[in-house]
């Protein structure tokens, strides 16, 4: 009996060898996205051009026409990208701390909730972003505003911290 299809053993290419040492798995991708998976996959990532040239903040300086290297903005923001994510901020509780309505923060969940970081917690099932901190040595979340109170983190509350947040995204 002649059979035909179906998987046999041996056929195909042996696992781990070819372009990415590794075993791969075939997927499916709009015709159109091929080029820009291809280039985002071989370069780990999308790369910009970093200047060596500075920008001056005060009078105008001569510019340089040299790009110093190409960064990679999730190594430039991301440390620890297994344990990151972002949130969308609401309200204005933390603006003199320069975080705004509207902006994302990237959190890092790996990094130690420590005195002075700004944190991601959730109080009681809801979350805010808050700056940890000690009054007269209890602790405290507290606002970067003076129109909001700060919040005591009570023993019988339910406070869990979600993370550390490393950087604040905000579109000019």
């Amino acid at each position: 009996m002649i059979k035909h299809g179906g998987k046999r053993n041996g056929a195909g290419r042996p696992k781990g060898q070819g372009v990415y040492g590794t075993s791969t798995k075939a997927i499916r991708v709009p015709e159109h996205l091929v080029e820009d998976i291809k280039d985002f996959s071989m370069n780990g990532g999308y790369k910009i051009p970093f200047f060596s040239s500075m920008v001056e903040a005060g009078y105008p300086s001569l510019a340089e026409d040299h790009i110093e290297e190409m960064l990679d903005m999730n190594n430039l923001l991301i440390k620890n990208p297994d344990t990151t994510f972002c949130v969308k901020v609401t309200g204005l509780s933390m603006i003199d701390a320069g975080i705004y309505e509207g902006d994302k923060l990237l959190v890092d969940s790996s990094i130690p909730p420590a005195e002075g970081k700004i944190i991601i917690a959730a109080i009681d099932g809801m979350l805010t972003v808050k700056r940890l901190g000690y009054i007269k040595g209890k602790p405290f979340l507290l606002p970067e505003n003076p129109n909001f109170n700060p919040i005591p983190i009570l023993e019988n509350s339910e406070v869990h911290i979600w993370g550390v947040v490393t950087n604040i995204l905000r579109n000019l």
